[in-house]
C-alpha cells in the first residue's frame, strides 16, 4: 500500500490508462483545431501553443494552461486538450511549455511561465485576443506556477480569473517526499516560491479546485492557501469535485460539459 500522500501513481490505478487517454485525446485536438506554435523564448523549451476558437478572430477572450507533473514531467503537448475546453468557451487558448526540473531549478520555471505570460500581454492582440479579457490556470505543479502570473510584485497582474487545480501552495512537505530524490527541492525554494508566503493581486478572481478522492495533503493545502487570499483581499471559491482524484480531475478538464469543465468556462467568462 502507498504510503508517501504526494506519490499519485500509488494513489490513482488508473495512472498510466489516463495519461494514454489524455495523449490520445490531445493528439486529436491539434489535428482538428487550428493552431500555432509561436517562441516566447530563446531555450527550446520556452514555446506556446495557441489554439483558436471558431469563426472570427477579433477581441476574443485569452486563457492560458499551465501543465503539471511535479515540474518534472510532461509537456504542453499532452495537455492540448484543455484547448477543447477553452474555445468552447469562446476563448483563444494558450498552452505553455516550460523546462524540466532537475536540469534547471525552480526559478527558472517561475521566470519562463511569467516572461510567457508577458509575451501573451504584448502580442496576442495580432492573433484576435483582447488582453483585458486574459485569464488563467494550472494544474498541480502547473497551479503552483499559474499562482506567479497574479502575483502582487505588480500593481496590477492583468489577470482577471485564476482556476488553480489540485495544486501545491506550500513545498516544505515535498522535500520529505518521493520528490526528494527527484527533484531535491532546496530550503531556498521553500522559502522563495511557497505560494502560501507570498501575496497576490486582490483584482484577481481565484477558484480553487480539488478532487474530492485527493490525498489529504491536497486538501489541506488547498483550504489553507483559499484561506490566505481571501485574506489578502481576494474573492476566492472553494471547488470539491466529487467522485475524482488527481489524475480524472485533470482528465475532466479538457470536456466542457464535466464539473471543471464548467467550472473552466465561469472562469474565462468571469473576465467579460
Amino acid at each position: 500500500m502507498e504510503i508517501d500522500p504526494f506519490r499519485i501513481r500509488g494513489h490513482v490505478p488508473e495512472f498510466d490508462a489516463i495519461v494514454s487517454e489524455i495523449k490520445a485525446r490531445s493528439a486529436s485536438t491539434r489535428a482538428r483545431l487550428r493552431m500555432k506554435e509561436i517562441s516566447y523564448g530563446g531555450d527550446a523549451s520556452e514555446t506556446l501553443d495557441i489554439f483558436y476558437p471558431e469563426g472570427t478572430r477579433d477581441g476574443l477572450p485569452v486563457h492560458m494552461f499551465i501543465h503539471g507533473g511535479y515540474w518534472r514531467m510532461f509537456s504542453k503537448r499532452d495537455y492540448s486538450y484543455v484547448a477543447d475546453t477553452i474555445t468552447a468557451a469562446g476563448a483563444i487558448a494558450v498552452i505553455v511549455d516550460y523546462a524540466l526540473m532537475p536540469h534547471v531549478r525552480m526559478e527558472v520555471l517561475v521566470d519562463q511561465v511569467r516572461r510567457a505570460k508577458q509575451w501573451v500581454i504584448k502580442h496576442i492582440a495580432t492573433h484576435g485576443g483582447d488582453v483585458s479579457l486574459f485569464t488563467v490556470s494550472g494544474h498541480s505543479a502547473g497551479a503552483h506556477l499559474a499562482s506567479f502570473l497574479f502575483h502582487r510584485q505588480e500593481a496590477f497582474s492583468g489577470v482577471s480569473a485564476a482556476l488553480l487545480l489540485g495544486g501545491l501552495y506550500d513545498l516544505k512537505p515535498l522535500q520529505s517526499s518521493f520528490l526528494r530524490s527527484e527533484i531535491a527541492i532546496t530550503d531556498r525554494e521553500v522559502a522563495d516560491f511557497s505560494p502560501m508566503l507570498h501575496s497576490y493581486d486582490e483584482g484577481c478572481h481565484a477558484t480553487i479546485a480539488i478532487g474530492a478522492e485527493e490525498t489529504p495533503p491536497f486538501h489541506r493545502q488547498a483550504d489553507a492557501f483559499a484561506l490566505r487570499l481571501r485574506q489578502q483581499g481576494l474573492s476566492v471559491t472553494n471547488e470539491r469535485l466529487e467522485g475524482l482524484n488527481h489524475m480524472s480531475s485533470v482528465r475532466d478538464l479538457g470536456l466542457p460539459e464535466t464539473a471543471i469543465g464548467r467550472i473552466l468556462g465561469k472562469t474565462i467568462a468571469y473576465a467579460r
